[in-house]
């Protein structure tokens, strides 16, 4: 048994050795880092329910509103969602948007609008599909457009305000 307890204090040596290879360890993050970079671009910016803007917005990111905004809208090809907290009254146009908010303007998608539960959208709306959760808002008209071509639409004018039932 003495022999360990000799063995042991060599063995202490060895030990460090093995904790100097722990730095490269972290040097792997690095390389985690560019396959979290995809996501990041993934990600949209944000507009915190602190600030108020007024005037125009454009760009070619996604983007999210929980604050205030007034004025027009563009984002071309990307989705705009408006938070629980977002209050935006203006002329929006994007490829995919989801109010969960209050909106007040005509909204115009190459693609969808999605209105959940908690959302309410007072405007017009021209979009390729629509989607209205039971217990949202929504007052104005609804132009349907085919994916395909702009000019081609359906129109069915809402008069009302109306709390939206889905028929399943």
């Amino acid at each position: 048994m003495w022999k360990p307890n000799q063995s042991g204090p060599t063995t202490p040596n060895p030990t460090p050795e093995p904790t100097r290879p722990m730095p490269p360890s972290p040097s792997f993050e690095p390389t985690r880092t560019p396959a979290a970079a995809p996501t990041a671009s993934g990600e949209q910016a944000a507009i915190g329910k602190g600030l108020y803007i007024k005037g125009e917005i454009t760009g070619s990111e996604s983007l999210f509103i929980d604050g205030k905004v007034e004025g027009s809208i563009n984002l071309p090809g990307n989705r705009l969602t408006v938070g629980r907290n977002g209050q935006v009254t203006a002329s929006i146009t994007a490829r995919e948007i989801v109010v969960l908010g209050k909106v007040k303007g005509n909204v115009s998608a190459t693609d969808r609008v999605d209105i959940r539960a908690e959302g309410a959208l007072t405007g017009d709306v021209a979009a390729a599909r629509i989607s209205i959760e039971d217990g949202a808002f929504f007052k104005g008209g609804i132009d349907i457009r085919k994916p395909d071509s702009k000019q081609g639409t359906v129109s069915a004018p809402v008069n009302e305000s109306h709390k939206a039932t889905v028929q399943a």
